[in-house]
């Protein structure tokens, strides 16, 4: 197996009521907006870009969306935050987006060598009535010039089985999590297939999404590979996030 690293970056945090994200919440919430670097021997990925770097100064580009999340904590934009890992974002080649909500690619301008790998129906759906009423889709975050490769299903990215894209639809029509195979097991990052652990434990949703039983049976996807020994990274979980504490996982 190829020697792989997996390098967590923080993107920021972000304030909501939890009642806006999870069904059965109602307490005010501060969750991260994590991105992660594959380091891989044939490329660098980054699975989702974050937050745009305007948010750390100012709300006013989320919208309508700011009286949702109406807290956000950024210590660095994307570039700062990959470069303190040691990393030159231009180094990075392939962005596997999860999906194409604002706080996921929101980064993309400091990635300026990747080539993007998203499902194929969620690229195309940036061209939809639905895409252009949602606050939750800017398409000038990631629709930028990147070399763009739309896959269907399944996607081995460096074909050796080490980094795979795997479809999760529900939360979005084309939302996918990343299989990453380290020397220590088997990682599956969730992105917002599951925001944390408590979701997939008590089979909760949002209370918003493109198709929310589908979404549901995704989650049972991710169940399959926790009970097949994987662990699941998800994508706002404060706990997990701070029991990662920076540190890269191998």
């Amino acid at each position: 197996m190829p020697q792989i690293r997996l390098i967590p970056v923080e993107s920021g945090f972000m304030t909501s009521k939890a009642g806006a994200l999870s069904e059965d919440a109602t307490s005010e919430m501060r969750f991260p907006i994590a991105c992660w670097i594959i380091e891989h021997p044939k490329g660098l990925v980054i699975f989702d870009t974050g937050l745009h770097a305007e948010l750390q100064t100012s709300a006013a580009r989320l919208g309508s969306l700011s009286k949702v999340f109406y807290q956000i904590d950024m210590e660095h934009d994307l570039k700062g935050a990959i470069e303190s890992q040691g990393i030159d974002p231009a180094k990075i080649t392939h962005i596997v987006f999860s999906h194409l909500h604002f706080d996921h690619c929101g980064g993309t301008a400091a990635v300026p060598n990747g080539r993007i790998v998203v499902q194929k129906a969620e690229w195309e759906s940036r061209t939809t009535e639905r895409f252009r009423n949602n606050a939750s889709y800017r398409a000038c975050d990631f629709d930028l010039g990147h070399d763009v490769e739309e896959v269907e299903g399944l996607h081995d990215l460096f074909g050796d089985s080490t980094v795979i894209c795997i479809p999760t639809p529900g939360h979005t029509i084309g939302h996918q999590s990343l299989k990453v195979e380290l020397e220590s097991g088997t990682v599956v990052l969730t992105g917002d297939c599951c925001y944390w652990r408590r979701m997939l434990e008590e089979d909760l949703v949002p209370p918003f999404g493109y198709d929310l039983d589908l979404q549901r049976k995704s989650m049972e996807t991710l169940r399959q590979f926790a009970r097949k020994g994987a662990t699941l990274i998800f994508s706002h979980d404060a706990e997990q996030w701070a029991g990662i504490d920076g540190k890269p996982l191998t």
